[in-house]
């Protein structure tokens, strides 16, 4: 009877154990200017809305080469979050406490963000900047990207 009992229990767990986790996910967008003399934006980013990938996709093959010709307003989110941030540069150069105080406004949002459930599963960042002869251009941009239980 002792070993059916410990088997049944053993049985429910594994069972349970087994039912595939349901997670959602929100990815929230930093843009950090690295144009010098401080003239570029930098903000944190987040969507209050929802997008269906498969409403804006086409397929393309050799046999059917047909344009993806979704309307850009539907694309575009109107409804989102932006608090903002200071630029890497200031008219003397680089700004360390720039730096820090975007860190310290980043932080809060993550910390935020973990109280209400959400953990951070992944952080992917990039730079833009051409570098070249006169380029006045160039961002440096992170996502994080959050998930929690459904």
């Amino acid at each position: 009877m002792k070993k059916l009992v410990v088997t049944l229990i053993l049985f429910v767990f594994v069972s349970l154990s087994a039912v595939a986790q349901k997670y959602e996910y929100k990815v929230i967008t930093s843009v950090e200017s690295i144009i010098p003399s401080g003239l570029g934006r930098s903000r944190l980013i987040s969507s209050n809305d929802d997008r269906n990938y498969k409403d804006f996709t086409s397929e393309r093959s050799e046999e059917g080469d047909k344009r993806n010709k979704s309307d850009r307003s539907k694309i575009r989110v109107k409804n989102f979050e932006e608090t903002k941030l200071l630029n890497f540069f200031n008219i003397g150069g680089i700004r360390f406490q720039n730096i820090v105080a975007n860190d310290a406004i980043i932080t809060s949002k993550i910390n935020t963000m973990v109280e209400e459930g959400w953990d951070l599963a992944f952080v992917n960042s990039g730079v833009e900047s051409y570098g070249g002869k006169g380029d006045k251009n160039g961002i440096f941009i992170t996502r994080y990207i959050f998930k929690r239980l459904k």
